[in-house]
C-alpha cells in the first residue's frame, strides 16, 4: 500500500492489529515493529508475522532485545503469572505482569526505525481503560514521551517534521477495540493475548489478559474466536 510512512508497535494481540489495521485506514505504508525480547512464550511472535501478511505491510521487523536480564516481571522472569484475578483487583495497582520500562525500550527502537524510513507518525496500542494498570499505558505518558521524541530526532530538531505518537485506542474499551477492529476487517482469530498459554498456543483462560479480552468480546456481542485451554468466565466490571 502506498502513502506516507508510519511505524506500528505489532505484538500480535487484538490491540495491536487493530492499531496496524487504522493505520492502514489512515493511508499510511505501515512499517510494522515486534519484539522478540525474552517473553515467556513465541506464539505471539508467530502471530505478529500473520497479521503483518494479511495487511500487506510494506515491511516487518523484530527486534531482539533480551529483558530477562533485568527480569522482574513474570513475563521476564521464573514468577508465576497471576490467575483469575477479579475486576477489582486487575485495576488495583501496577501487576507482577508489568515489564519495567517496556514501552519506552519499544518506542524508542521505533523512533530510531522511523528516522530511517522518514516516517513522521509512530502508532501504538496503549489502552487506559480496560487494561491492567501499566504506567506506560497512560496518555500522559504518551504526551511526554512525544515531546521527548521532538526535542532526539533530526528531522524535528531541524524543522523538517515533528514526530506524533499516535495511540488511537487509548480511551476506547476493548469492546470498542474489537469492535473497531471488526470494521476494519481484522481476523482475530489469529490474534494472540494470553501472558501464560500451553505449549501447543492455547490462551490460559486465566490471566489478566485472557480475563480481559473475554470480558470484550462478550461486551461487544462478537463471538470469541480464542481457543482456551480451560474455560473463562470474563471478569465482571465493578458496578
Amino acid at each position: 500500500m502506498s502513502g506516507k510512512p508510519a511505524v506500528v508497535l505489532l505484538s500480535g494481540g487484538l490491540d495491536s492489529a487493530t492499531v496496524a489495521a487504522i493505520a492502514r485506514a489512515d493511508g499510511h505504508s505501515v512499517y510494522a515493529l515486534s519484539f522478540d525480547y525474552g517473553q515467556r512464550h513465541r506464539h505471539e511472535l508467530h502471530a505478529a508475522s500473520q497479521i503483518a501478511d494479511a495487511l500487506d505491510v510494506a515491511e516487518h521487523r523484530t527486534v531482539v532485545v533480551d529483558l530477562r536480564v533485568f527480569g522482574a516481571s513474570a513475563l521476564t522472569a521464573d514468577i508465576d503469572v497471576p490467575k483469575h484475578r477479579s475486576a477489582d483487583h486487575i485495576g488495583d495497582g501496577i501487576p507482577i505482569t508489568y515489564v519495567p520500562a517496556r514501552n519506552t525500550i519499544f518506542l524508542s527502537f521505533a523512533l530510531g526505525y522511523a528516522e530511517v524510513v522518514d516516517a513522521a507518525d509512530i502508532y501504538i496500542g496503549v489502552n487506559a481503560l480496560d487494561y491492567s494498570g501499566y504506567p506506560d499505558c497512560r496518555p500522559e505518558y504518551i504526551a511526554a514521551y512525544e515531546q521527548m521524541a521532538n526535542l532526539a530526532t533530526k528531522a524535528a530538531v531541524e524543522g523538517v517534521a515533528r514526530v506524533s505518537i499516535r495511540a488511537p485506542l487509548i480511551d476506547m474499551t476493548k469492546a470498542r477495540i474489537i469492535q473497531r477492529g471488526r470494521e476494519l476487517g481484522v481476523d482475530f482469530s489469529m490474534t494472540r493475548s494470553c501472558y501464560d498459554p500451553s505449549r501447543d498456543g492455547a490462551a490460559c483462560g486465566g490471566c489478566d489478559s485472557c480475563l480481559l479480552r473475554a470480558k470484550g468480546f462478550a461486551d461487544a456481542g462478537v463471538p470469541d474466536p480464542t481457543i482456551y485451554a480451560q474455560p473463562t468466565s470474563p471478569v465482571e466490571t465493578p458496578s
